[in-house]
């Protein structure tokens, strides 16, 4: 498989979704601000110019609101996991690179987030 270089960028959406595990935090819905780097190859959309050959993001981005806004993880972590799952459903999306924060989680931060890499190996397999 050739080293993909291109990327679809997906900056700060936001949701508002039972996260954490303070009794609060269960009862309360808190916002999440979700980041998105899909690696995949554009060569062939950015040539042709059809929808139909580059990755429909508008809908990636809808799946993970419905999902983010009707989930109750108590982790962020667990948040971030399916979200990459989202993301690589769709088989051109090769690395989903995926930053969910919590603002306001942790007094006098502005927030708290993590970061995780899922990629699929050749076989289309997720690592």
């Amino acid at each position: 498989m050739r080293s993909c270089m291109d990327r679809i960028l997906i900056k700060d959406i936001l949701a508002r979704c039972v996260i954490g595990v303070e009794e609060d935090e269960r009862r309360d819905r808190q916002d999440v601000v979700i980041n998105l780097v899909l690696h995949v190859d554009l060569r062939k959309a950015g040539k042709t110019d059809k929808f139909s050959d580059t990755v429909d993001y508008r809908s990636i981005k809808k799946r993970i609101l419905a999902m983010a806004e009707s989930s109750e993880y108590c982790l962020v972590e667990a948040l971030a996991e399916r979200i990459a799952e989202i993301c690589l459903e769709d088989e051109r999306v090769v690395q989903a690179q995926v930053t969910v924060e919590k603002p306001s989680a942790l007094r006098f931060a502005r927030s708290v987030g993590v970061e995780l890499i899922r990629a699929r190996d050749s076989g289309s397999e997720l690592k």
